[in-house]
């Protein structure tokens, strides 16, 4: 049971490193019309739909005989290695900030929360093809763990990019150093994965 909520936390954490730094751009826009209860709803429903999705990868994977199951541990280690090496991006791009502006409105299901729900369904596109091959590599009832160990991480995500916000030099530490281990936790979650 240990190894599955620690192969959880570090699914979660290697796949949701640059998550930190979207929440803290989303605590630093707070104001009167765009209230943190928008960024937490928006970000548990963004989360969600990429859990359902990954789920249903999942119950694809069912099909597949047991002994072709591992061999799925082929998709987070080629995107490990892709991302190491692939060549930096630009990520300051002026058209990619236009998804954080907020328009006015106050309730829950607002613009506001399906706005942070959509950049963090967008941002999740390695986080399903990691969960996938993890799902399909283990018992109904380790998934069920797997899940909630998530449900609880993106509590602690939220609650540490609104703390961050506050912290510029982590901020920059984060951006400057995460993406780099990136690759290899992904490698090594591939390995895993191919090797259970």
């Amino acid at each position: 049971m240990l190894i599955i909520i620690a192969t959880a936390a570090i699914a979660f954490t290697t796949t949701n490193i640059d998550d930190i730094l979207l929440l803290m751009l989303f605590f630093g826009q707070v104001n009167a019309s765009f209230r943190k209860r928008h960024i937490v709803a928006g970000h548990y429903l963004g989360f969600a739909a990429i859990v359902i999705i990954s789920l249903l990868g999942f119950a694809g994977a069912l099909i597949l005989p047991p002994n072709l199951i591992r061999f799925l541990g082929l998709i987070p280690l080629a995107l490990g290695l892709y991302h190491l090496f692939r060549k930096r991006r630009d990520d300051d791009d002026p058209e990619a900030l236009d998804v954080f502006r907020v328009s006015t409105s106050h309730s829950l299901l607002s613009t506001h929360t399906l706005r942070v729900a959509g950049v963090t369904l967008a941002n999740g596109a390695d986080n399903i093809s990691v969960y996938v091959p993890l799902f399909a590599s283990h018992s109904l009832t380790d998934v069920a763990l797997i899940i909630v160990v998530f449900g609880l991480l993106v509590g602690v995500w939220l609650f540490a990019g609104y703390r961050l916000v506050r912290y510029p030099a982590v901020a920059r530490f984060l951006e400057r150093y995460g993406e780099r281990l990136v690759p290899y936790v992904f490698i090594l979650l591939g390995l895993y994965i191919l090797l259970v």
